[in-house]
């Protein structure tokens, strides 16, 4: 039987990126349906072209073409002549200079989408710098973000910054489509290495003007990561206090309050768990394999850090598909990554494409859906989601930061938590970067009284998202299922821990143990070294920016079908995604990948940082050219040669020999909220909250250029829109009495404060 086409069958994508970003972000278009054309450049220096390209490129119709000849742009403007959607990750000069930059393309195709994904925005004054992941985050500070096993700045093995930006190009791409489909015409759905980079700092670098004590803290970087070795060598994140396992107990009835405050006392303390030195204590006593089958049978989240590449033989990660078998043309029969996301049609592997035939074009663009009310009628003055109505219904981080980004795309979106607040709302600095843009309505689900309520707010939603685990879902009425038999037509979102499907299916899980369990917190560590949280908590904004791309595919698909559907992402799958460096072969074998040095320093001696006489510089050369003049330059011991300059000496040298390099700028929390460069490319927002006046907190991940982002709403403070969400929905001032005096919701008195800050661009 036929299989049934994928939700952008007939889609035509050109990928003519180099890097990470770009060809992930057009893989999951190709497993979404889409018909993709792979531009390889003769001459050009690709920047992978190993295992991890190998995967990333799989399902596209290859293609070589040179656009720096009269005769291969032509072939080109041809390709995008038909096309719907470029992806590149070109600089704004290298575009000017190949005929593609944003005018040009949309002169050549009106309806063409274009996505460039580079080093820094279009608009900062760094866009021309060379699109290497280390040197952005040199210059961001974010290096001294995370904490080693030295003091000063350490290299960050996981290329988290192209990940993550290869779900805002994908969303991005999908946002513009959608657009696309109320006006009829493409546009730029920009991104940039830098904002993908940012978008974990949103939990850590905000300013205000009245913070309280807990937003003034923020979550140090020097708190203790309940990293545990146990008896056999190998270590175990736990995640939140495993004191009520009985074993655990046990043990520290056993050693007494004294002995446990003595091994408390060695670290300082941590949020998640009150005898973390005591926890370290005991977990020392018995096996790893012991520990996690007794935690997981108690209910306490953990994971054993795992080697890179184990994950593909894991029982749940199969069960969900995030684990392909693939038979690569040069590997043989492999086990790679599969589809993050569920959606209908569910997105499939794409693997046996043919060349592309530029002789045999592409058919003429399809039209516009016939239900689209805005059909070729111009609509750019509003952001692209614009009209777009969302409940978030979820707590702590994967599923509230999902609907901060369909916010900042236009959407308008109504919050919900208990009265006593989301339970994030304890690290408010965390929350906060989490809020942008929504409404706030206190409301205890799960009682009768609020149910009325509850299903008014679904009628007059588009989408319902939240990443409750799906035991307690159902006992609040809120699965998926029980949401679309109140209104089929929705798309509901679930961000779950590990999958849908599966033994684990309604296991609790972070961040944490995902980056455990797909072995980057070994890699993380350094050779030789005890494994290291990466502190960016990238799978939760990984599972975040996934489960928005199947959000929007689900709506993609609405638009043509009038159908609804239930969508979902998961921490596992999205984390299980960056595992593309390695994969598993028919022997059980894993292929090789660069790993950490002990020093956490790089993985090259032409990708890795210098420790200066005064400072630190990062390299990030990639090219021949580049590899042999900064050997060249350094002889047989660079450790040497950058020891004996300064900073700005070296940087000198090396930008005169033309070596890729950036100084490793430090404690650049404040300093970047000030940046005039930074505010100049919208990497700022700033707006009046209720509690803590003024703020500033990371601004637009997006670029779409003629159209604007939401920026302008500040976090909500709790139950700070209850009264008016309830008013809108029909509710009398005496029923929202009778809400409150029940306990069912709260509200905040209304505040005079207005945004200071339009809609930013």
């Amino acid at each position: 039987m036929s299989q049934e086409p994928g939700i952008l069958d007939g889609l035509r994508v050109v990928d003519l990126a180099q890097g990470l970003a770009g060809r992930a972000a057009t893989r999951y278009l190709a497993e979404a349906g889409a018909d993709v054309v792979r531009i390889s450049r003769p001459g050009a220096c690709e920047l992978g072209t190993g295992t991890l390209f190998r995967v990333l490129d799989r399902g596209k119709h290859p293609m070589a073409l040179d656009p720096a000849d009269a005769p291969g742009l032509k072939r080109l403007h041809a390709l995008l002549a038909a096309a719907d959607v470029l992806v590149h990750d070109l600089t704004p000069s290298q575009a000017r200079a190949l005929g593609l930059d944003d005018a040009a393309l949309a002169a050549l195709n009106p309806r063409l989408v274009f996505c460039a994904i580079g080093g820094w925005p279009q608009r900062h004054a760094r866009a021309d710098d060379p699109v290497a992941e280390t040197l952005v985050l040199a210059r961001l500070g974010l290096l001294d973000e995370q904490p080693g096993h030295r003091d000063g700045p350490v290299f960050i093995r996981m290329p988290f910054a192209g990940w993550i930006a290869s779900w805002l190009g994908a969303v991005g791409v999908m946002a513009r489509l959608i657009a696309r489909d109320r006006s009829g015409t493409g546009g730029a759905a920009h991104t940039s290495l830098a904002q993908a980079a940012l978008v974990p700092m949103t939990m850590h670098w905000s300013r205000a003007q009245r913070p309280s004590s807990v937003f003034a803290q923020g979550l140090p970087k020097s708190t203790p990561i309940p990293l545990h070795q146990a008896s056999d060598g190998q270590w175990i994140h736990v995640h939140y206090s495993p004191d009520a396992a009985p074993w655990m107990a046990q043990a520290l009835a056993a050693m007494g309050p004294e002995a446990v405050a003595a091994e408390n006392a060695k670290y300082p303390p941590s949020h998640v768990a009150p005898n973390f030195g005591a926890n370290k204590a005991i977990i020392a006593t018995r096996p790893a394999q012991e520990w996690v089958r007794h935690f997981w049978e108690h209910d306490v989240a953990a994971q054993i850090a795992a080697p890179f590449g184990a994950i593909y033989a894991d029982e749940q990660a199969r069960a969900n598909g995030y684990v392909a078998e693939v038979e690569d043309p040069v590997l043989g029969p492999t086990l790679q990554p599969g589809p993050a996301v569920h959606v209908l049609p569910p997105c499939r592997v794409q693997v046996c494409a043919t060349a592309f035939d530029l002789d045999v074009p592409w058919p003429s663009p399809s039209a516009l859906p016939t239900s689209a009310p805005e059909a070729g009628r111009a609509c750019h003055a509003q952001p692209p989601l614009h009209g777009l109505k969302v409940l978030d219904l979820g707590a702590y981080l994967a599923g509230p930061f999902a609907c901060m980004l369909l916010a900042d795309l236009g959407a308008e979106v109504v919050k919900v938590e208990p009265p006593s607040g989301d339970a994030m709302r304890r690290l408010e600095r965390i929350f906060a970067g989490t809020q942008r843009g929504k409404r706030a309505l206190a409301l205890r689900l799960g009682t009768p009284q609020a149910q009325p309520v509850l299903q008014a707010l679904v009628r007059q939603a588009d989408v319902v998202h939240h990443n409750i685990r799906m035991p307690a879902a159902r006992k609040l009425g809120i699965a998926p299922q029980q949401l679309r038999a109140l209104k089929p037509e929705l798309v509901c979102a679930h961000v779950s821990s590990y999958g849908p499907h599966g033994p684990r299916a309604d296991w609790p899980g972070f961040d944490q143990l995902m980056q455990a369990a797909c072995g980057w917190e070994l890699e993380g560590g350094g050779k030789g070294n005890p494994p290291m949280w990466l502190r960016f908590g990238v799978g939760d904004h990984l599972a975040a920016a996934a489960s928005v791309f199947a959000v929007l595919l689900g709506l993609y698909r609405k638009t043509r079908t009038g159908q609804g559907q239930a969508v979902a992402a998961s921490l596992l799958g999205a984390m299980l995604t960056t595992v593309a460096e390695a994969v598993a072969l028919s022997d059980g074998s894993i292929t090789p990948i660069a790993h950490l040095d002990q020093d956490q320093a790089g993985i090259a001696p032409t990708h890795r940082l210098y420790r200066c006489a005064d400072a630190w510089v990062a390299v990030a050369a990639f090219s021949p050219q580049a590899v042999a003049a900064f050997e060249c330059l350094t002889a047989s011991d660079p450790q040497a040669h950058f020891s004996r300059l300064t900073q700005a000496q070296a940087l000198a040298s090396l930008d005169a020999a033309r070596v890729p390099a950036a100084p490793v700028l430090q404690a650049q929390g404040e300093p970047f909220l000030d940046d005039p460069a930074h505010a100049a490319a919208g990497l700022h927002a700033s707006y009046i909250h209720a509690e803590y006046g003024q703020m500033r907190q990371i601004g637009a991940l997006w670029d779409f250029g003629d159209m604007p982002l939401s920026l302008h709403i500040a976090p909500p403070a709790l139950g700070e829109h209850s009264e008016a969400v309830l008013r809108e929905l029909g509710l009398d001032q005496a029923a929202i009495d009778a809400l409150v005096e029940a306990g069912i919701t709260l509200c905040r008195p209304a505040t005079a404060m207005a945004p200071t800050a339009k809609a930013t661009t």
